[in-house]
């Protein structure tokens, strides 16, 4: 039996009378690349937001190896150290540089010395393609640069899983090919990733699953071969028929 890293049980959200995520069963299982597609607000990214705790589910479950992470018998910090997030807009430190960006959480959450520290950050650094750029402040640097540099801190608290939402669309599109291909190497890697993408391209051919959203529910959720070759809803086919068509 594969083994279920993330589990997520009757996961619902609400912002005011607004229910952005209902009823949502769904997991992640070890070394496995999940790929999250559908239209803008039909609850992707507060999905991800919500296993990230960044936001607070208004009900439901969410299991890290089978432990509630909500019930506060794990700090939240600890659990962010394990299940990583890259996001859109790169939230890197502006008033740090690249190595510090990478440094500090390892120190302050994970309690590791300086030197520790730096040398991990300057391995994954040294893995984006990024190691020369160790002294640049954020605004020197290429947004594929920097989201190449929100990658290599993320990997530095070397987590179980890594969340990535929407990592390419605030670049500009001759950037969004470096930050593909490190990703995919992480996946080739046997990182355990749930990627939320408009990168269809990448979602056929990385994922080991595709789950399709739409208006806060799982539409589908199945091989990328199936997703894109023979979808078995409507609702599922209509979007990718927007999708490739463009």
């Amino acid at each position: 039996m594969p083994e279920k890293v993330i589990d997520i049980k009757h996961l619902e959200k609400y912002f005011n009378k607004n229910e952005v995520l209902k009823d949502i069963d769904f997991s992640v299982n070890h070394s496995e690349v999940v790929c999250v597609i559908g239209a803008s607000g039909s609850g992707k990214s507060t999905l991800l937001r919500c296993i990230n705790l960044l936001e607070t589910p208004t009900s439901g479950e969410i299991l890290f190896h089978g432990r509630n992470i909500q019930d506060g018998s794990v700090p939240i910090s600890k659990y962010r150290a394990k299940v990583g997030m890259v996001f859109q807009q790169f939230n890197l430190f502006n008033n740090l540089n690249v190595l510090e960006n990478c440094v500090v959480g390892q120190m302050k959450v994970l309690g590791r010395d300086r030197r520790h520290a730096e040398e991990n950050a300057k391995e994954y650094l040294n893995k984006v393609g990024m190691l020369g750029f160790i002294n640049a402040k954020p605004a020197q640097i290429s947004g594929g640069q920097k989201q190449r540099v929100a990658i290599a801190r993320a990997l530095a608290m070397e987590p179980e899983v890594l969340l990535f939402d929407e990592p390419t669309s605030a670049l500009d599109p001759e950037m969004v090919g470096e930050v593909l291909t490190v990703m995919k190497e992480l996946a080739r890697s046997g990182l355990t990733m749930l990627v939320v993408t408009h990168e269809m391209a990448f979602a056929r051919d990385v994922a080991h699953r595709v789950v399709f959203m739409d208006k806060g529910v799982i539409v589908e959720d199945s091989t990328p071969q199936v997703m894109f070759d023979s979808p078995k809803h409507q609702r599922t086919r209509e979007f990718l028929a927007r999708i490739i068509d463009k």
